[in-house]
């Protein structure tokens, strides 16, 4: 016999105790982790526009508009090496407004002026993608980003603020 359904405050809870309660989370949804650590700090005039398909992860009054980028060493699935640390920063066609509006640019550009790169370095049994101390944020201007298409930011021209994935 079938038990009845639940509520959906109960959903919310299995749904989140599946994609959360592991220390270690899978990709899409580590964005999500990495997001609210982001929204937690930021000032009340940023807000978090994140949801269908947005080009951006928050906007400031007056338009100002930040992406996130994440990645960690140690993934969720059985791997026998650290992830490699690489960012897609590469100039966008457009973007998607409401999630079902595809914006064109006139070229490729990016979707923000601002850019968070989180990295998440720990590569043993300790890593923990839910704890805001074991990541690292470089936050970079848009302008400072170089052209590639995606950068791990260790090149030896770098100044150390812009180099999450190299030594500092």
């Amino acid at each position: 016999m079938l038990k009845p359904p639940p509520d959906a405050q109960a959903v919310v809870a299995a749904a989140s105790a599946a994609a959360f309660g592991r220390p270690l989370v899978q990709n899409n949804l580590r964005a999500l982790l990495v997001e609210a650590m982001i929204d937690a700090v930021l000032p009340d005039a940023w807000t978090w526009v994140a949801a269908n398909w947005a080009g951006w992860d928050f906007k400031r009054a007056g338009g100002i508009r930040l992406e996130v980028k994440q990645t960690a060493a140690r993934q969720s699935w059985e791997t026998t090496k650290p992830g490699r640390c690489s960012f897609d920063i590469r100039p966008r066609t457009g973007h998607w407004e409401n999630g079902n509006r595809w914006i064109e640019h006139e070229g490729r550009k990016r979707n923000a002026e601002i850019y968070v790169f989180a990295h998440h370095p720990v590569d043993n049994e300790r890593a923990d993608h839910r704890d805001p101390a074991q990541w690292r944020f470089y936050v970079v201007p848009e302008f400072r980003l170089p052209p590639d298409q995606a950068d791990d930011f260790a090149g030896e021209r770098r100044e150390a603020p812009r180099r999450p994935c190299g030594q500092h």
